[in-house]
């Protein structure tokens, strides 16, 4: 999984993971039943890596103290979340066939 520092450090990723999680839920949407762990599509992956992705930036950047100031781009995380955004309209729409 994730190379971490020390031992100490599983709680706190355990908790980044846990705010990934829900991180990506709302950025996409949470209405469908399941539609993050259905195994007869590729959002479960595409679920799972977005979140050890957003998870291991939160753990690389837990502390946000520079002197100047960034602009942080995560490239992989929003190309994700716009495919899980088009998966889930899809599904919604298969769901609500009748708007």
């Amino acid at each position: 999984m994730m190379n971490l520092d020390l031992d100490s450090d599983d709680s706190l990723m355990s908790a980044y993971i846990s705010a990934a999680e829900t991180y990506v839920k709302n950025a996409v949407g949470d209405g469908l039943n399941d539609f993050y762990t259905n195994q007869d599509s590729n959002v479960p992956a595409l679920f799972k890596v977005a979140v050890m992705s957003l998870a291991g930036s939160y753990y690389q950047y837990r502390i946000a103290l520079s002197d100047t100031q960034t602009y942080d781009i995560d490239l992989t995380l929003n190309s994700i979340i716009g495919q899980l955004r088009g998966l889930y309209a899809q599904a919604y729409e298969e769901a609500n066939p009748d708007g």
